[in-house]
């Protein structure tokens, strides 16, 4: 049995009474007496035209189901791809819907009432509940709606849908869930005038949030309800429908895309994805970072959007080892630019926490940590059950938890309200500087930079617990530690320059001085973060125990300046006379060091210092110690090293030679026996091959051709 193809009968009969007598002839095929139904519907009166809704039909249906979330008021259910569960006549089915379509189209409100009773009507009929025939009628749609002509033909199907999905939005979704993955334009089209349907709009979301969830079916389910969810979000109707369940959506997103990124890395990716889905696993990825995208813009997040570009926060969200980099500059975005959303995301955040799965629970880690950065988020919850939280994730065997722990700690040091906790923040940061992972080192000397940064900072007792940490970290082999080590130093003098200024020989001061040959030459770093980081801090250095030194410590840095760093070290020798010896120790050691620009500029340290030192300050073991080193530097495989460690062992020469006491043998045997006059000639040494000229030569801008 079947109606034919899309349009009206010709000469037949439009609105109610052809469905009508459509409902007699399933009636009469069924074996059933002709005649009106308990379920046929009632004359109605015509309403006012004013009173007719744009766009939007309602389906009044004799056993009407209320929608609920699967699980909650009734079952889920068993998959979203299952087959129809009777055989039913799908294309007369399908061909029924459309003549509704037809008939709503032909007899506007008033005759639409009818029409939908009388669709409900041949459905009870074949003795089946309505709901169970749901799938069938938009599957018929979906395959015949691209015949359909643009205009009132298309719309009127699309009413239809819209129908159907205000009683029943769960089997409306079960049908069109299947076209969305792979993508299917007609299924696109469909969810967008979902999309656009105010009364229908938030069923559907929800819907389509259960199955996101996984909660309701296999796994492919959340995928084709991500691609769905792209589709209704990028329609600026359906804003209003995810205000009650905005935070829970964001957070289901997020944390597919970390599972999403997981899978993408695993080895069994390939045998997983390619026989039954058509493109690479990237592609959901990016469904899932557009529908993110679109859920961000709809509600005003545009701002948002345009920082995680611009620090590249959505490539970072899709990889598999820095999602949860993504996570903390989303919720940095959140929290400069999306404040009005930050207290339903916290309160979501906070079951997630102790989920079992790793993707949710890491996720929803790295977002409360920052979030930590709002105090008005943070306040949602008492000081002392965040600082346990956090305290307790550094007990945690997966350095990633002591990660965010750490960043988190850092967050709440900024806090002004936090004051009497610092006792509490001290051991847990102190505690990660001899951690293995990079990560955790970086985030314990960012939380403790920030701590100095806090009005009445605790900088004599920091001062004192860095003492014996922080050196070791400025000659670290990983560059960013390296980098972040020498900051924390620089913060730290400028916060206690006051005490430094007065002279206080307190931990401080001791610390600067033990640190002042590393700063020196790591000016020489080959990593131009620990550079410029090394360069701030001997200005800070400079303007707190008031060297008057900063041009000299500018131009070492940028320029090849021998005369500039002669002045750095006969500045030191003078003020600080007892530390000389420890200043020549300290240099000695960078002449072992595997990076040659620091071997080299140890050995021209190394002689001007010693150009600069009095006979008296210097014992004899220090004396063949050094001759020692710079000799073994006659072999190095670097010319430059070679010939800056020839000069500079001239220098030691010309010390010893003033030195009272006999050391003729040695320094024959090294051969750098010279009858020394009056006064030492200063050292020579030829152009570093290492260090750049200029801040012009940095940027690459060199010679006559540059603008």
């Amino acid at each position: 049995m079947a109606w034919g193809v899309w349009g009206r009968a010709r000469g037949g009969p439009v609105g109610a009474l052809t469905l009508t007598a459509l409902a007699e002839e399933i009636r009469a095929n069924q074996g059933q007496p002709p005649g009106p139904s308990s379920t046929d519907p009632q004359p109605e009166p015509e309403l006012e035209p004013e009173a007719e809704p744009t766009g939007v039909t309602v389906i009044p249906t004799a056993r009407p189901v209320p929608c609920s979330l699967p699980g909650v008021q009734e079952p889920a259910p068993k998959g979203l791809y299952q087959d129809p569960p009777s055989s039913w006549e799908e294309g007369a089915l399908a061909d029924l819907a459309l003549y509704a379509a037809a008939c709503l189209e032909e007899a506007g409100f008033a005759g639409t009432q009818a029409t939908a009773l009388t669709l409900s009507s041949a459905l009870e009929a074949r003795g089946e509940r309505l709901e169970e025939q749901v799938y069938a009628l938009v599957r018929g749609l979906l395959a015949q709606v691209p015949s359909l002509a643009e205009g009132r033909p298309r719309q009127a199907a699309l009413r239809v849908l819209s129908a159907l999905a205000l009683e029943h939005a769960r089997e409306v979704v079960c049908a069109l869930l299947p076209s969305s993955l792979p993508p299917d334009r007609v299924a696109a089209e469909l969810w967008r005038s979902l999309s656009r349907n105010q009364r229908v709009n938030g069923q559907v979301l929800v819907q389509l949030l259960w199955a996101l969830k996984g909660g309701a079916g296999p796994e492919p389910e959340a995928l084709a309800a991500t691609r769905a969810l792209g589709e209704m979000l990028a329609v600026s109707g359906c804003v209003g429908a995810t205000r009650g369940f905005y935070p829970h959506l964001l957070l289901v997103l997020v944390t597919q895309l970390h599972q999403l990124a997981r899978r993408a890395s695993s080895p069994d990716t390939p045998k997983a994805w390619t026989p039954s889905h058509r493109g690479p696993p990237h592609s959901h990825a990016s469904c899932a970072v557009e529908a993110l995208k679109a859920l961000l813009t709809g509600d005003g997040g545009r701002m948002v959007v345009t920082c995680m570009e611009q620090a590249g926060g959505w490539r970072r969200l899709v990889g598999a080892h820095t999602h949860l980099e993504g996570v903390l500059l989303l919720a940095s975005a959140m929290v400069a630019h999306a404040d009005h959303h930050l207290r339903g995301l916290f309160g979501n955040l906070l079951p997630r926490l102790r989920s079992a799965d790793d993707t949710r629970r890491l996720t929803a880690m790295a977002f409360f940590t920052g979030l930590l950065q709002s105090r008005p988020t943070a306040g949602l919850l008492r000081e002392e059950v965040i600082l346990e939280r956090l305290r307790a994730w550094q007990g945690d065997p997966e350095p990633t938890v002591r990660w965010l722990g750490l960043l988190g700690l850092g967050h709440l040091a900024l806090s002004r309200g936090k004051v009497r906790h610092v006792s509490k923040l001290l051991p847990a940061l102190l505690g990660a500087l001899g951690e293995g992972d990079a990560r955790l080192v970086d985030a314990a000397l960012g939380a403790l930079r920030r701590l100095l940064l806090r009005p009445r900072a605790p900088v004599r007792l920091l001062s004192a617990e860095l003492g014996p940490r922080l050196p070791p970290l400025l000659d670290d082999a990983r560059d960013s530690v390296r980098a972040s080590a020498v900051g924390l130093l620089g913060t730290l003098v400028r916060r206690g320059r006051g005490g430094l200024q007065l002279g206080l020989r307190g931990p401080l001061r001791k610390l600067v001085l033990q640190s002042l040959v590393p700063l020196l030459l790591r000016l020489q770093d080959p990593s131009r973060d620990a550079a410029e980081s090394s360069e701030w801090t001997l200005a800070r250095c400079d303007h707190a125990l008031r060297w008057g030194l900063l041009e000299e410590m500018v131009t070492v840095a940028h320029y090849d300046s021998p005369e500039a760093l002669s002045r750095i070290c006969h500045c030191l020798v003078q003020q600080y006379p007892s530390h000389i010896p420890s200043f020549l120790s300290q240099t000695q050691g960078y002449l072992r060091s595997p990076q040659d620009p620091l071997r080299w500029a140890a050995a021209v340290l190394l002689g001007f210092l010693v150009h600069h030192t009095s006979p008296s300050r210097v014992n004899q073991d220090l004396l063949d110690s050094l001759f020692q080193e710079l000799g073994q530097l006659q072999n190095d495989p670097e010319p430059a090293v070679v010939a800056a460690a020839q000069v500079s062992a001239q220098q030691v020469a010309l010390l010893a030679r003033a030195q009272p006491g006999p050391r003729l043998p040695r320094l024959l045997r090294l051969g750098l026996w010279r009858r020394a006059g009056p006064h030492r000639p200063p050292p020579v040494y030829a152009s570093s091959p290492f260090q750049p000229r200029s801040v012009v030569g940095r940027w690459g801008c060199l010679g006559s051709g540059c603008a």
